[in-house]
């Protein structure tokens, strides 16, 4: 009996290629289609954690901002300091003075209830600049021994030239009363001590002509503190000891609601 031989693989239609036939018992295993999953899987990319922002650039502005500012303020800073050293060398600024040249007590009269007073005063100013003028404005006196004001009064305005001393003289009364609670037990002591301390404050507005160049006003304070004076007892005027007496002057600036 003769054997027959069958083709494993069957030729294509049409001259194409043959197709092969899984083979049993040891042969390639079959393809399957790749199920929902698997295509999900094989489409979808890798995840990869994205690194955090950098603000390098905003740091750096910010750094550069700061720089500018900082060398911006440090330049008007140095301007400022170069104005004012040139001015200094050019007009050599100080502050006018004023002293109490005399002070005499001519009347003085303390009750309970009131006080009445008068007195002579007389002030020297002297302005020891040379390139340099002040214009000012009528000045407020008042005198005080401890917290009271016991007399007040004014001085006219003057023009203060170059190099130049002014004598202010005036008569300052006060004829005022008390207020509910005001205590003048420390005033009544001074008087039992013949002693009578006092306290001399002008105010005023000046204002400041440097060359050519005129300032706004400026409110000024001057006080004279450290004086002593006698009550008198009869119709002779009584005079103060002036000596040593020192005035400080103090620009008032107004900021605002305060006063520095």
């Amino acid at each position: 009996m003769t054997d027959r031989v069958y083709p494993s693989a069957k030729q294509a239609a049409n001259g194409g290629e043959a197709t092969t036939n899984p083979v049993a018992n040891g042969g390639a295993n079959p393809t399957f289609p790749a199920n929902k999953a698997q295509l999900y899987n094989a489409t979808r990319p890798m995840y990869r954690p994205q690194p955090p922002p950098r603000r390098r650039h905003n740091r750096s502005c910010c750094c550069s901002c700061c720089l500018w500012t900082t060398l911006l303020i440090l330049l008007i800073l140095l301007l400022t300091a170069i104005a004012g050293a040139v001015f200094w060398v050019l007009y050599r600024p100080h502050r006018p003075s004023f002293t109490v040249s005399s002070l005499q007590l001519s009347k003085f009269n303390l009750t309970d209830t009131a006080i009445s007073s008068t007195f002579n005063i007389t002030l020297t100013a002297r302005n020891p600049n040379k390139k340099i003028a002040f214009f000012y404005d009528p000045i407020s006196v008042k005198v005080f021994s401890g917290d009271l004001t016991i007399g007040e009064g004014s001085l006219p305005g003057f023009i203060h030239g170059n190099k130049n001393v002014t004598t202010l003289r005036s008569v300052i009364s006060s004829s005022n009363k008390f207020s509910d609670g005001t205590d003048t037990s420390p005033l009544k002591s001074s008087l039992k001590n013949k002693n009578l301390p006092l306290k001399i404050q002008l105010d005023t507005k000046v204002k400041v002509k440097v060359g050519k160049v005129k300032t706004k006003k400026l409110r000024i304070r001057v006080t004279c503190d450290g004086i002593k004076i006698s009550v008198p007892t009869g119709k002779a005027a009584t005079a103060a000891k002036t000596t040593g007496v020192k005035c400080k002057l103090d620009p008032r600036i107004k900021i605002i609601k305060w006063t520095v």
